[in-house]
């Protein structure tokens, strides 16, 4: 389950996190994007309280889907102690993604 929280700036949010932030980049016309909604759910209860899930709507903020060189959508950049530490592109299971998030607690 998600929640909308403001903040004043994207970087503002990433270092105000105790915990690593898995930001999904994703576009409301995006098919396999749509996919990632229920995997994220799925994610987000199986780590919780160790990860933070953030969607970014590309459409509504180019300028940060292109300091992150997002390409292609969905894409998910990990972010600890608000650096990128890890990208996926494209659509994931929730067992293999939460397997490949668990390497970066």
């Amino acid at each position: 389950m998600s929640t909308k929280k403001q903040f004043n700036s994207f970087e503002e949010m990433l270092s105000d996190s105790d915990v690593p932030v898995l930001v999904d980049f994703y576009a409301d016309w995006c098919g396999p994007c749509q996919m990632m909604t229920p995997i994220l759910d799925q994610v987000n209860s199986q780590l919780q309280g160790r990860i933070r899930i953030v969607k970014i709507d590309t459409e509504k903020y180019p300028a940060l889907a292109s300091q992150y060189q997002v390409y292609a959508l969905p894409t998910l950049v990990l972010f600890k102690q608000g650096n990128p530490v890890d990208k996926i592109e494209g659509v994931m299971q929730a067992t293999q993604l939460v397997q490949h998030l668990e390497k970066f607690m």
